[in-house]
């Protein structure tokens, strides 16, 4: 049986699963991570990983020389090194599409709950303040214009529901898209500056890193909502600490964080703002189907079929 490596605990039906095809090495098991990659690296074939907890570059890739495949358990896979896995002939692969709904289903709920300000409307009733005095008037999503801030699978899944609310869409991304109805705008400062709530649902890593900076809080405006269910990189955290504090935009409800799990006290101090503890695709249905997908790639790998859902700068072309 081929070797796997995998790098961090994941679901007990992935591990069975994998345990049951394969040989699987546990490497956060290892009292000495270093001498136990010495050990097995030469045995491994294939590497199991999370989607956005630490790393699978360069540093590892040198150890295992024989690796063939890293199947990540999510859609964004910006913790591997995907730009020297191309250049060894290493097959990257994540799990697209089966967490469409499920993160667009949470997108929806966290910008209603940040309009409508669900949780501190809970957290007053919990308070016992209901008998002195009604909950204060909140924003609404009526007459807002919203933007997307990446239509790719997910973002497009948001846009449909979105339609149900009766709310203007528009969108941004590295180009228009010639199937799409939706206005394009041709930066994301355009964008912010269209819209008054403000979608982030693009892929993370070093070319989107603080792609929503001071100067697009600023254009957002003080009625201007920001949802982030990307990356926490993707926006600057402290731009947008500050531009909650002074009202420089309205509010804003976040799913990821730069630093997770760490998230800054200033962040936990604001009432305006809802936190999440990156849940988005966070259903047993849906971590099921994923994890089923990591299983799979590696299965159809290792059986001579290739992969079935390979990352865009993968080596890999389909006969």
């Amino acid at each position: 049986m081929s070797h796997i490596l995998m790098t961090q605990p994941m679901m007990p039906s992935i591990m069975d699963a994998l345990d049951a095809r394969f040989t699987l090495h546990r490497l956060w098991e290892a009292n000495d991570v270093d001498a136990y990659v010495r050990d097995v690296g030469p045995r491994i074939k294939g590497i199991a990983t999370g989607s956005s907890h630490g790393s699978t570059g360069a540093a590892l890739f040198e150890r295992v020389p024989n690796l063939e495949i890293v199947s990540t358990f999510g859609v964004g896979y910006d913790n591997v090194d995907v730009a020297d896995a191309a250049r060894r002939g290493i097959v990257v692969t994540n799990t697209p599409d089966v967490l469409n709904d499920e993160v667009a289903d949470l997108t929806l709920g966290l910008l209603i709950a940040t309009l409508r300000q669900i949780p501190q409307a809970d957290r007053y009733l919990r308070a016992g303040r209901w008998a002195d005095a009604v909950y204060p008037l909140s924003p609404t999503l009526r007459g807002r214009r919203v933007g997307i801030v990446g239509l790719g699978r997910i973002g497009k899944a948001i846009a449909r529901r979105l339609e149900g609310f009766d709310v203007r869409i528009a969108y941004h991304g590295r180009s228009r898209q010639p199937d799409v109805a939706y206005p394009y705008c041709a930066t994301l400062l355009d964008l912010a500056e269209t819209c008054d709530v403000l979608i982030v649902i693009t892929p993370g890593g070093p070319e989107t890193r603080h792609l929503v900076d001071a100067s697009i809080l600023k254009a957002l405006g003080p009625n201007g909502v920001l949802i982030n269910v990307a990356r926490g990189s993707v926006v600057d955290e402290q731009a947008l600490i500050a531009a909650l504090q002074t009202g420089t935009i309205l509010a804003a409800g976040l799913d990821v964080f730069e630093h997770e799990p760490q998230v800054p006290q200033a962040l936990i101090d604001l009432d305006n703002v809802v936190l999440l503890p990156h849940v988005a695709s966070a259903s047993v249905h849906t971590r099921k189907a994923m994890g089923q997908m990591l299983v799979d790639n590696l299965d159809s790998w290792f059986s001579g079929k290739g992969p079935l859902s390979p990352v865009d700068e993968t080596p890999w072309s389909r006969p």
